[in-house]
């Protein structure tokens, strides 16, 4: 599976986090996922809290556009992002720019 894929009523993004990473940000990884640091501890939910306020704030979607639908205690997580896919699937592009 691609790092995004377009759907009906969003995007559905693929992304590896790294908890207790120092600063919260998200950048490009592999074709497979985006990459995301965050600074807080994967304990009672906290790091999916601040990887959903990071991704809402990323493409610009107020944070219950964002769910987590997969890999709730794993790396690799799959979460919605509701909202006009197209525009969406730039922003997650422009991600994979600003690293080249």
């Amino acid at each position: 599976m691609p790092a995004w894929t377009i759907r009906d009523d969003g995007l559905l993004v693929a992304i590896r986090v790294t908890p207790r990473g120092g600063r919260d940000a998200i950048a490009a990884g592999t074709e497979e996922h985006l990459a995301a640091r965050l600074a807080a501890a994967p304990v009672d939910g906290k790091a999916n809290a601040a990887l959903i306020a990071l991704v809402a704030k990323t493409f610009g979607v107020p944070k219950r556009a964002v769910t987590l639908v997969g890999g709730d205690t794993a790396r690799l997580k799959r979460l919605h992002v509701a909202g006009d896919a197209a525009a969406l699937a730039k922003i997650a592009a422009a991600l994979y720019e600003a690293a080249a």
